[in-house]
């Protein structure tokens, strides 16, 4: 007889109806949904890969790949030895997170973010992430330098702009989080919250395509190979050359976006 969960997991997730990509971010908001049903909230700790997998009746590879894109979402925290844990929204590792000054609520962010215009967010960018990677070089673990790889590899395994999107989101918050510096990363915060607009969202999916894709991660390798390399010049380049290339996209897909460089 077919568990409620397994019944609900084959109603969310038709496998005939959806690309792979599309049902591994279900199952990953499958597996949130249950964790609120089930009273867990930021801190506990989630069922192991084996029992989600039979719970929700998929294959365990299913759940790895569900969990990969919470992770890579900052919706959990997989630690060594003792577990995956549920973290209260999109962020970094709990361990780095400093205390936060003020907290704005979801939906005024969300609505703030909205609002921001794309030329003000890559200009924000073009100011704050080239010149952090001397910090990034400096600062960045072994532990922060295996993540990033994580989500370089992330990005070229997505399956669609949305799976891409999440890796490409997840590595620049790992790499500005690698610096180990509270305020920089709150900074950061805000950028991400702008990156969820619907202005720039639009945007961005109109400028898609696979050849720019391919030239993003180029760029990706670029950077993290020179933070491999402990290279701060070769990092704030590449950095540098990265953000760049999103404003020539961004700006080619509408030129009203007027994102400029000097």
């Amino acid at each position: 007889m077919q568990s409620p969960v397994s019944g609900m997991a084959a109603q969310a997730i038709p496998s005939g109806m959806t690309s792979h990509a599309e049902r591994g971010m279900r199952l990953a908001e499958l597996i949130l949904a249950e964790a609120l049903r089930a009273g867990l909230g930021p801190g506990s700790r989630l069922p192991t890969e084996r029992k989600l997998s039979v719970d929700l009746g998929v294959t365990r590879s299913s759940i790895r790949h569900a969990m990969d894109l919470l992770q890579a979402q900052g919706r959990i925290s997989r630690e060594v030895g003792r577990g995956t844990f549920l973290l209260d929204g999109p962020q970094r590792r709990q361990a780095d997170r400093p205390a936060a000054p003020a907290r704005i609520e979801d939906e005024d962010r969300s609505a703030v973010a909205a609002d921001f215009a794309p030329a003000d967010v890559m200009a924000v960018r073009r100011l704050l992430e080239p010149p952090a990677m001397s910090l990034v070089v400096a600062w960045a673990t072994t532990a922060d330098l295996e993540q990033m790889d994580h989500c370089l590899a992330g990005g070229d395994g997505a399956a669609s702009y949305e799976e891409f999107e999440v890796w490409d989101l997840a590595l620049h918050r790992t790499i500005m989080a690698a610096s180990h510096s509270p305020l920089l990363v709150a900074l950061y915060a805000s950028i991400e919250a702008a990156r969820h607009g619907q202005v720039w969202g639009d945007l961005k999916r109109r400028s898609a395509s696979p050849e720019h894709r391919e030239q993003y991660q180029a760029d990706h390798r670029a950077i993290v190979s020179a933070l491999h390399a402990r290279d701060s010049a070769q990092a704030v380049e590449a950095m540098r050359v990265h953000v760049a290339r999103v404003a020539d996209h961004l700006n080619a897909t509408d030129p009203a976006a007027a994102v400029t460089w000097h």
